[in-house]
C-alpha cells in the first residue's frame, strides 16, 4: 500500500513537471505569438559574444531582450488576474524594470572594474534611467492611450492614484534639480556626490512609505471600480506564471550582461551619441514588457492597470531604481550622481507636467495619447543631435 501511495505521488509530480514544461514551451512558441520569432536573436547574441564580434553581440542582445521582456509581462499579467489591478500593476512595473535594473547595475559594476570606461558607463547609466522615466510616461502611456482610444471612444480611470504618482514624480524632479543647482552655485564634485547620496536615501524612504500607503493603509483608494474593464480568466496556473516570469528574468539578465559588455564597442563603431543610446535605445528595448502589456490591457479597457504599469514604472525608476543605483555605485566606488544634465532634467520636468495635465480629469482619448507620442519624438530628436 505504501509503495502504491509513493507511486501515485511520483506520478503526480511527473505530471506537474510535464505540464509546467508544456506551458513554458507554449509561451515561447513563435507560432502562438509572432514576437517570439525574435528569440532567434538570443543564440545569435551568445554566438557573436563568444566570437568577440561585440557590435553584433550588442545588437542581437538588445533585440533578444524585447520578446523576453514580453514574456515577463505575460507572466505578471497572469498573476495580476489573481491579485487585482493595483498589485498587478506594481508587479508588472517591478519585473518590467528588472531588465533596466540589471543593465544599469552591470554597467556600474563594469565601471568599478575598469577605470577607462567609467565616464561612458556613468553617462549611459544616467541617460538610461532618465530614458526609462521618459519612455514610460510619454511613449508607453502615449501608445496605450492611442490604442485604447481607438478601441473605445472615451476611457476612465482612478484619478486619485494618478495625482499621488504625479506628486511623487515631482518630488523626484526636485531631487534631480538640487544637485545640478548646487554644482552651478559653486559646489564641488564631492558636494554633488554627497547631496545625491542623501537625496537617494530620502527618495527610497518616501518610496517605501508610498508602497505602504498604496498597498496597505489606503488600498481602497487604488481599488478598481467594480465592473471596470472586461473580466478575464487566467490561462496559466499561478505556479506556471511565476515559473515563466523567473525563467524570462534569468534570460534577460544573461542578455543584459552581453549588452553591457559590448556597449563600448557599439558606441565606437556606430558613432551614435552615448546619450541617444542611453535615453532612447536601451529603455526602448529594456522596457518592452511595459510597452506591450500596458498597450494590450488598454485595448481591453483596463486603464487603471495600464496607467499603473506606465506611470508606476516611472515612479519606481525615479524613487527606487535611480536612488538604489546611486547607493550601489557609492558602495563600489563609482562617482554616479543625480546630476543628470540640463536637457535630461528639463525634459523629465516638462514630461511630468504634460502627463499630469492630461490625466488630471480621470478620462483619456486617442488624441491625448498622440500628444504624448509627439512630445517623445521631439525629445528623441533633441538627444540624437547631441
Amino acid at each position: 500500500m505504501a509503495e502504491t501511495g509513493l507511486e501515485a505521488v511520483a506520478e503526480e509530480i511527473v505530471d506537474e513537471v510535464e505540464h509546467a514544461m508544456d506551458t513554458l514551451l507554449d509561451a515561447f512558441n513563435p507560432f502562438k505569438n509572432k514576437l517570439n520569432w525574435l528569440l532567434v536573436a538570443l543564440p545569435l547574441a551568445i554566438y557573436f559574444n563568444y566570437d568577440h564580434n561585440l557590435t553584433m553581440a550588442f545588437l542581437f542582445s538588445m533585440i533578444a531582450i524585447m520578446p523576453l521582456a514580453f514574456l515577463m509581462g505575460k507572466g505578471t499579467e497572469e498573476i495580476a488576474l489573481r491579485t487585482g489591478e493595483a498589485i498587478g500593476g506594481f508587479l508588472n512595473a517591478t519585473f518590467g524594470n528588472a531588465a533596466e535594473l540589471i543593465i544599469v547595475g552591470l554597467a556600474i559594476y563594469a565601471a568599478s572594474k575598469d577605470p577607462d570606461i567609467v565616464d561612458t558607463m556613468v553617462t549611459v547609466t544616467q541617460a538610461s534611467l532618465i530614458g526609462s522615466i521618459l519612455g514610460n510616461m510619454l511613449l508607453v502611456l502615449g501608445l496605450a492611450l492611442v490604442w485604447g482610444g481607438l478601441k473605445h471612444k472615451e476611457q476612465t480611470f482612478n484619478s486619485d492614484a494618478i495625482q499621488m504618482n504625479g506628486t511623487l514624480l515631482l518630488l523626484a524632479i526636485v531631487a534631480f534639480i538640487i544637485p545640478s543647482a548646487l554644482h552651478h552655485s559653486g559646489g564641488t564634485s564631492t558636494d554633488v556626490e554627497v547631496i545625491s547620496r542623501y537625496a537617494a536615501i530620502v527618495l527610497l524612504i518616501i518610496y517605501g512609505l508610498a508602497l505602504l500607503f498604496q498597498l496597505k493603509t489606503h488600498a481602497h483608494v487604488f481599488a478598481t471600480e467594480p465592473g471596470h474593464g472586461h473580466h478575464e480568466d487566467p490561462t496559466m496556473t499561478n505556479k506556471d506564471a511565476w515559473t515563466l516570469l523567473i525563467a524570462a528574468t534569468v534570460l534577460v539578465a544573461w542578455m543584459a550582461h552581453i549588452l553591457v559588455h559590448s556597449l563600448e564597442a557599439a558606441v565606437d563603431e556606430w558613432g551614435l551619441p552615448e546619450l541617444f543610446i542611453g535615453v532612447i535605445l536601451l529603455p526602448f528595448f529594456g522596457n518592452a514588457a511595459e510597452h506591450f502589456t500596458a498597450v494590450i490591457v488598454a485595448g481591453k479597457d483596463k486603464m487603471d492597470l495600464s496607467i499603473a504599469i506606465a506611470i508606476g514604472s516611472s515612479v519606481q525608476i525615479a524613487l527606487f531604481a535611480a536612488p538604489a543605483m546611486i547607493l550601489f555605485a557609492w558602495a563600489v566606488g563609482v562617482p554616479l550622481t543625480l546630476e543628470f544634465g540640463m536637457l535630461e532634467t528639463a525634459a523629465t520636468f516638462v514630461a511630468v507636467l504634460v502627463v499630469n495635465s492630461i490625466l488630471a480629469d480621470g478620462k483619456s482619448n486617442w488624441l491625448e495619447g498622440a500628444m504624448l507620442l509627439g512630445s517623445y519624438v521631439i525629445l528623441a530628436l533633441a538627444f540624437l543631435q547631441l
